[in-house]
């Protein structure tokens, strides 16, 4: 069994577009990250965050480590790279870039916050943009030459923050996530993605009259 703990519109939808890759039958807990979420749920994520997921009793938190963990519990999706595969070292690098790095030098560009990039771990947002329209202007996917799970985590990350104007949108860039949401799983998660946001307290002036 497997289940997955979500909040629409959030940081878990990447995951949420992930299983529709896998085709596996999963099972949803839709958690209002927006409201109070109850203490009982950190014996699922201790922070009362998500993405988190369930399969056969083993938790598993963080979207890259979900995201390694889903490609290889279940390889006949092939969105992981085998051992051994020249793909699998790019795949792991990309999947772990998108939270390491990604996530938080975005952040901190948005929130005007000066640092000394040789102070953090993630560096600097001029180097992520330089470091993402060398790789997408030399390759198709992140991880070479096929769609992958890291794919899901980059480019879902990459279109939400161009939507927002927090990244620029380089040719590079904007054919990348047009070719990956143009898959036929993205385009499930969207949609069930929007129909669960609708019934989200948070979010009920922006589909008022709608």
């Amino acid at each position: 069994m497997l289940k997955f703990y979500h909040a629409p519109w959030s940081r878990s939808t990447n995951v949420l577009w992930l299983l529709e890759e896998l085709g596996q039958p999963y099972e949803i807990e839709l958690v209002d990250i927006r409201a109070p979420v109850p203490d009982s749920y950190r014996k699922i994520q201790p922070n009362k965050k998500v993405p988190a997921i369930e399969h056969d009793g083993v938790i598993v938190t963080e979207r890259g480590a979900i995201s390694i963990y889903l490609g290889d519990a279940f390889p006949q999706a092939g969105l992981a790279p085998k051992i051994g595969d020249a793909a699998r070292g790019p795949y792991l690098t990309w999947l772990v870039y998108a939270d390491s790095v990604f996530d938080p030098a975005v952040a901190v560009h948005t929130l005007k916050l000066e640092y000394p990039p040789s102070g953090v771990s993630f560096g600097s947002y001029e180097d992520l943009v330089a470091n993402l329209e060398r790789r997408l202007s030399e390759h198709e996917y992140v991880a070479g030459d096929r769609f992958t799970a890291a794919d899901v985590q980059v480019a879902g990350s990459m279109g939400y923050v161009m939507r927002q104007k927090w990244l620029p949108e380089k040719p590079a860039f904007t054919a990348y996530v047009e070719r990956c949401a143009s898959r036929p799983a993205a385009k499930r998660a969207d949609a069930k993605d929007m129909a669960w946001a609708r019934d989200v307290p948070a979010f009920a002036e922006m589909f008022k009259g709608q």
